[in-house]
């Protein structure tokens, strides 16, 4: 065989992927390079032989403290499930003794004693606490969360176990917080957080579990949990944009934020204003957004000021191209107007509604479909039919032109309703923008013959030119001079005009006064006895 066809030899490394690379013309673009099998690495122990020992019912009640430390020692041991066949009998003894302590905990009173703590402690931080490797492979592309099935972890019948029993011992009513706070610390805290990014997301929501519960029962690291959190989303929007457990953490949150005591503290608005409103500009919104347009709505259903910093900060960050993220936004605005307060919106409304005129003119039918949905809701129309001079003017516009140009029949219809609903609250404001509408329109084409006049000026005084690209006749200032007397003919032209709007609305009002005075001289007449 060839040697450039042989395999590779076990530990060689294969030159496949480097002459994909050298050879560029020849590589398809949408090649994936083959990604690891686990997302995970273990530390293994050395001594992995295990014996079976006895069940908490086969024993003395003065024994059962011994045992329970004994099948926490057996628990310690790692186990290297990648692969299958290797060490079967004693993987099973201790996923039993998993299930056996965990039974023990949830199923007896006064059996947790104060040396537990710190061993149970050690078996739970021992099983779970790894480094979590980086999404790729060394020649590999970068996890897609969007695009790509998790790799889930092989260890699982002997994570999912700890994770149960560790829930099930801090929520035992024997569990006394006091003791644990020596334990449960900062650095537990924090590896932790570190977890989160675990692909599998069956880790994530025991890790959300078991960090609530934490929250719940020490206060004394509350303010540090949320600081943590903080910490790990500052870095996740600034620096790296990856980070799997983005949902779990914000779904911790919404939960702490309907905690909050009012007023709010400062900062508590800080953590709305630096924290969750920065996480819409990330480009991957789509895994975490209903969680975080929880959040926000809690926010406002806690303090209604908070409205206008809020619906600010999401035009600030409202996506000009990705009409999957606008579609997003809009419905977290759509959720926001539930709760917002008639005169919060009344800050807002102008430049909200700025931006809901140009999704309505968007030729993505999806954004405009979604725009317009807002008509169907009730209490947005009570809100629009209380501030329709502002609104109307804004958005009869687009509304107007959507319902003639846009592509999509369905938008066509949604406008008929939208400009419908408007002529029913006020039909004569809705007469006066059609007007100026109109206005607008007819006077659009005497700006473009204006505008045609100037570039024809331009052009006349560029022919001017020699071959050596000397004007042949007046200066530059001469040539602006002719600009000049273009703009002032235009202006004097333009004052005429309204000249004559003004004396023809002149007369008009003379004319209706001389028929009003006619009708009283009449009425006088007649009222005047024979």
């Amino acid at each position: 065989m060839p040697h450039d066809l042989a395999p590779p030899k076990a530990g060689q490394k294969s030159l496949m992927y480097d002459r994909l690379h050298q050879t560029p013309k020849d590589v398809p673009e949408g090649l994936r390079s083959p990604r690891r099998q686990h997302s995970s690495r273990f530390d293994i122990s050395a001594h992995r032989e295990l014996e079976k020992l006895p069940g908490f019912h086969e024993v003395s009640p003065n024994r059962r403290q011994d045992l329970f430390m004994e099948k926490i020692d057996q628990c310690n041991v790692i186990f290297d499930f990648n692969d299958a066949s290797a060490d079967m009998k004693s993987k099973e003894i201790k996923r039993l003794a998993l299930h056996e302590l965990l039974d023990y905990v949830a199923n007896n009173r006064q059996v947790i004693t104060e040396p537990m703590y710190p061993r149970v402690v050690e078996m739970f931080a021992k099983n779970l606490f790894r480094p979590i490797p980086p999404p790729m492979n060394p020649q590999g592309e970068a996890f897609d969360p969007e695009e790509d099935e998790p790799v889930l972890e092989v260890a699982w019948p002997h994570i999912q176990v700890v994770y149960e029993f560790f829930l099930r011992f801090i929520e035992s009513q024997d569990f006394n917080t006091n003791i644990a706070k020596a334990y449960i610390d900062h650095s537990f805290v924090l590896q932790l957080l570190e977890l989160f990014d675990s692909e599998d997301p069956r880790e994530r929501d025991f890790l959300k579990t078991t960090l609530h519960r934490i929250y719940g029962k020490f206060l004394n690291l509350r303010s540090f949990i949320r600081r943590s959190i903080n910490n790990v989303f500052f870095q996740f929007i600034y620096e790296t944009e990856r980070f799997n457990g983005i949902a779990e953490l914000l779904e911790i949150l919404g939960s702490i934020i309907n905690g909050f005591a009012l007023p709010l503290k400062e900062e508590h608005k800080l953590f709305l204003t630096r924290v969750l409103i920065p996480l819409h500009k990330v480009k991957s919104l789509s895994m975490y957004h209903p969680q975080l347009a929880y959040c926000i709505v809690q926010f406002l259903e806690k303090d209604a000021s908070l409205t206008e910093e809020v619906v600010l900060g999401l035009l600030r960050y409202w996506p000009k191209v990705n009409s999957t993220k606008e579609v997003m936004f809009l419905n977290e605005v759509e959720d926001i107007f539930e709760v917002m307060d008639p005169a919060e919106f009344a800050k807002v409304q102008e430049p909200l509604f700025h931006q809901l005129a140009k999704s309505v003119a968007s030729p993505h039918f999806q954004v405009a479909e979604r725009a317009l949905y807002f008509w169907n809701n009730e209490y947005f129309c009570n809100l629009v039919s209380d501030n329709v001079e502002i609104i109307l003017p804004i958005m009869f516009a687009p509304l107007y032109e959507n319902s003639k140009g846009h592509w999509n029949r369905t938008i066509h219809g949604m406008v008929y309703n939208a400009m419908k609903l408007f002529m029913e609250i006020n039909p004569q404001l809705f007469d006066d923008c059609s007007h100026e509408y109109t206005e607008q329109q007819n006077n659009a084409a005497a700006r473009e013959a204006l505008r045609e006049r100037k570039w024809a000026a331009i052009t006349e005084q560029a022919g001017k030119k020699t071959p050596n690209g000397i004007p042949s006749n007046g200066s530059p200032a001469q040539n602006v001079a002719v600009l000049s007397r273009v703009e002032e003919a235009d202006s004097v032209t333009e004052d005429n005009q309204k000249r004559l709007d003004s004396l023809k609305l002149q007369d008009s009002d003379r004319r209706d006064r001389r028929a009003h005075d006619r009708q009283n001289s009449v009425g006088s007449a007649r009222s005047q006895p024979r």
